[in-house]
């Protein structure tokens, strides 16, 4: 079994994504999958998260390493996901990469059953970093 991965989140996403799950009227697996990754989670002010770090609205670079394709995803909520690499924090790739460091690998359940790896490569944007702290 894999380690999963240590992960940092803000303590303005921790509150937003905390609202959105008790706002859920159906608390599904991909609810309990978020919320194991909040519990775990080490919880920093906007200020002091490192650049290389997936914070929520964040749009990274990554690998799937069997196949060496790259994807490039932004983690979004829910309400705005669907369009082209917005990937919603209730997706089970969402959820895995929020607070991932560059660097770090996660195993992504794709469809029929599959587990992928991905690496993230870079965080090609982060609201924090660049200040964009109303995202």
């Amino acid at each position: 079994m894999n380690k999963t991965p240590a992960i940092t989140v803000t303590r303005l996403d921790m509150q937003r994504l905390e609202r959105l799950l008790d706002s859920l009227d159906d608390f599904g697996p991909a609810a309990i999958a978020l919320q194991a990754e909040l519990d775990r989670a080490e919880v920093v002010g906007h200020e002091e998260v490192p650049a290389g770090v997936v914070t929520m609205n964040s749009r990274v670079h990554c690998r799937e390493e069997s196949s060496g394709k790259d994807y490039h995803l932004t983690l979004v909520y829910p309400q705005d996901a669907g369009g082209e690499g917005k990937v919603s924090i209730l997706a089970p790739v969402g959820c895995a990469l929020l607070g991932l460091t560059v660097g770090q690998e996660i195993d992504w359940p794709a469809p029929g059953g599959k587990q992928l790896k991905l690496k993230l490569l870079s965080v090609e944007y982060q609201p924090e970093a660049a200040g964009d702290y109303d995202l």
